[in-house]
């Protein structure tokens, strides 16, 4: 066999260059991999779960649509208890109460303690003394159907307060009938009430689904807004979906 050439410092850098082009094609075939890879991992969905149930649409308080309430074989949504979301900001928070308030309604389930919202303490007029004047009542006659509120009539722009410390379910520009319409859930006694506050100003409208309010808050001006004969707001109370009469219900309650 013959003697093998000894190595000379040219043949010692050449072969490290070649070893080292190949050390560096490796590296590239090894990142390419990881790229690859990496695009192919699922991305998370952050609304599956108990957030993604709580997108379902609320539902609706229309006049003349039946209400039913079922005790026993309620359907209850997974919403977080009371005080326990793990939402930090005032922007989480805010969407947190807007979608569990929404899967709630939706499931046609008491609120209850299922929602973060606060218990209504003190209740007052939904307007100023001396601002409006009573018309036409709960039960009143209409075509097919029956009022379930009552109507305070004031001119257009006159200021609307939340009733009670509650959250906003609702808050639209146009809701059927009702026109600009705001809706306020609230914990009394321990029975879901949700008030609702109709017929008011475009553009009026001071909350948003998720704010909450307390009582006497400004929420909006009266307007003529829907299917309405003049200025006024139509004010509806609702004690677990069943409509009440207002009148009633605010003379007993408001303190």
């Amino acid at each position: 066999m013959a003697p093998r050439a000894a190595s000379t410092p040219q043949t010692r850098v050449r072969r490290t260059k070649r070893t080292w082009a190949k050390s560096k094609a490796l590296g590239a075939t090894l990142a390419i991999g990881v790229l690859i890879t990496g695009a192919a991992l699922p991305a998370l969905n952050p609304t599956s779960g108990p957030a993604a149930a709580a997108s379902a649409p609320v539902s609706t308080l229309a006049e003349g649509m039946s209400q039913s309430y079922t005790s026993k074989n309620e359907i209850r949504a997974e919403i977080a208890p009371r005080g326990n979301f793990s939402a930090t900001t005032p922007e989480e928070i805010k969407e947190t109460r807007s979608r569990a308030a929404a899967a709630a309604i939706a499931a046609g389930m008491p609120l209850g303690s299922a929602l973060d919202i606060p218990l209504a303490g003190r209740i007052v007029m939904p307007m100023a003394d001396g601002t409006y004047t009573f018309t036409d009542g709960f039960g009143a006659s209409r075509p097919g159907r029956s009022h379930l509120g009552q109507d305070f009539a004031a001119p257009v722009g006159t200021p609307i307060n939340a009733a009670m410390k509650g959250c906003v379910s609702r808050s639209t520009e146009s809701y059927q009938g009702y026109g600009v319409t705001i809706q306020i859930e609230s914990i009394v006694d321990g029975q879901a009430v949700s008030t609702v506050y109709s017929h008011m100003t475009y553009g009026s409208r001071a909350v948003e689904v998720g704010d909450c309010v307390d009582e006497g808050q400004y929420i909006g001006d009266v307007g003529s807004t829907g299917y309405v004969f003049g200025s006024c707001l139509h004010f509806e109370v609702h004690i677990n979906t069943v409509a009440v009469d207002p009148l009633p219900w605010l003379k007993k309650n408001v303190s």
